[in-house]
C-alpha cells in the first residue's frame, strides 16, 4: 500500500516525465567492485567484500534514477564506482557525450578520465565534511574552474557569484567560509561546486538526507529547476522513500549489492513486485494516524557481503522464499514494459 509524504515535501515539485533519446547518456553493464580482504604478514588475500555485485542499468537524457536500499547494501559505492573516484574490479559504464559518441570509462586510463570529469559530478551527501573549511566558498566553487581553466582570471569571481545566486545564495558569499552557513546553505554551496563545469550528468549521494525536511523540499525543487534549465541527467542515491517519488523518473531498488527490481516511479509505488520492495515500501510512515496499512516485518539481519546467502541474497528474510530461492540466483523478470524484477515467483 502506498504511503503519504510528509506535510512538509507535499510541496515538492513532481517529476517531469523523462526526455526521450535513442541512447541513454550512460549504459552500466556488469558492474562489480570488491574490496580485497587481506591477513597476516605477507597479507595473503584472502576474500572479498563484495559491495556491487554484477550491477546493470541505464540513465537517459534529462532523466533521474533513483537508486534506494538499506544502509550497507552498495548505493554509495555504486555511483563513486561509476564516476572512477573508485576503481572497478570490472563491467563497463558506456557515456555518451554525444548521441553519435560513446566512450566506455571502465576501459580509458585516468589522464583520458580527466577529460569527461567536466561531464560527470558528484554532490556529497554531507555538506559539512564535504567543504574544505580553510579555503572560502569562492575558492571552493571556482577551484574547478581553474583547473580545467574554463573562465578568465579577471572574471572569475563574477561567474562564481552567477552560481551562488543561481543555486539561492547571494553573491558576496563567495567571501564567507563554510562555517559561516548553515547546512542547507552549504549543501547549495555543493550544488553550486558541481554546476561549475556544466555537467552532464550528476551524482546526488544523499544529497538531501542530512537536512531538515522542509529544507529538502527546498533543495529537491532547485534540483529540479537546475534540470530543466540545464538538461542534466541524475543518479539520485536515497533511502528515503517519499523523497524518491517525487523526484524520480525511474527507481532502481538495491539490496545487498545488487538491483532486485527496476521501473519507473509509478511502477514501483503503484505495483511494487519484488518482496523486498514491498516491505521497503511498507516501513515508510504514514503521516495520517487513521490510515490503515499492512506492515511487512523482515526477519533477522541483513547478511554480510563478504559472504552472501547462496541463491538469491533476500531469501532467508524474505515471507514468501521457496526451496528455489536457496539455490539458484533469479534473472529479471519483465512485468511490464520497463519494470523487471528479480524474482522467481514471477515465474509461475
Amino acid at each position: 500500500m502506498l504511503t503519504d509524504l510528509p506535510m512538509t515535501i507535499e510541496h515538492a515539485k513532481p517529476a517531469a516525465p523523462a526526455a526521450k533519446s535513442t541512447a541513454p547518456l550512460i549504459e552500466v553493464r556488469g558492474m562489480k567492485k570488491y574490496f580485497p580482504i587481506k591477513k597476516g604478514v605477507f597479507q595473503r588475500h584472502v576474500g572479498d567484500v563484495k559491495a556491487v555485485d554484477d550491477v546493470s542499468f541505464e540513465i537517459g537524457r534529462k532523466e533521474t534514477l533513483s537508486l534506494v536500499g538499506e544502509s550497507g547494501c552498495g548505493k554509495t559505492t555504486t555511483g563513486r564506482t561509476l564516476l572512477r573516484l573508485i576503481e572497478p574490479t570490472c563491467g563497463t559504464a558506456i557515456y555518451r557525450p554525444k548521441v553519435d559518441r560513446e566512450v566506455d570509462l571502465f576501459d580509458i586510463s585516468t589522464s583520458e578520465m580527466r577529460r569527461y570529469r567536466r561531464d560527470l559530478q558528484i554532490i556529497f551527501q554531507d555538506p559539512y565534511s564535504s567543504l574544505n573549511p580553510r579555503i572560502t566558498v569562492g575558492n571552493i566553487v571556482g577551484e574547478a574552474l581553474k583547473v580545467h581553466k574554463l573562465c578568465d582570471p579577471a572574471y572569475l569571481d563574477d561567474r562564481v557569484a552567477e552560481l551562488l545566486v543561481k543555486v539561492g545564495l547571494w553573491a558576496d558569499a563567495r567571501n564567507r567560509f563554510p562555517h559561516e552557513f548553515s547546512g542547507g546553505q552549504r549543501q547549495r554551496v555543493g550544488i553550486a561546486r558541481a554546476l561549475a563545469l556544466g555537467p552532464k550528468f550528476i551524482v546526488c549521494d544523499e544529497a538531501v538526507s542530512a537536512l531538515d525536511v522542509s529544507i529538502q523540499a527546498q533543495v529537491i525543487n532547485l534540483l529540479k529547476d537546475l534540470q530543466s534549465e540545464f538538461d542534466l541527467s541524475y543518479l539520485f542515491i536515497a533511502h528515503d522513500m517519499s523523497v524518491v517519488k517525487y523526484i524520480s523518473d525511474r527507481i532502481a531498488v538495491m539490496y545487498l549489492g545488487r538491483i532486485v527490481e527496476i521501473g519507473t516511479s509509478k511502477q514501483i509505488f503503484g505495483n511494487p513486485r519484488h518482496p523486498y520492495t514491498q516491505a521497503l515500501l511498507s516501513s515508510v510512515p504514514s503521516p495520517d494516524p487513521t490510515r490503515k496499512k499492512k506492515h511487512i516485518p523482515l526477519t533477522g539481519d541483513v547478511p554480510s557481503p563478504i559472504n552472501p546467502p547462496q541463491g538469491c541474497h533476500f531469501h532467508d528474510r524474505c515471507p514468501v522464499a521457496v526451496a528455489r530461492c536457496k539455490v539458484e540466483y533469479p534473472a529479471h523478470i519483465p512485468v511490464e514494459s520497463g519494470h523487471t524484477a528479480a524474482c522467481h515467483l514471477l515465474e509461475v
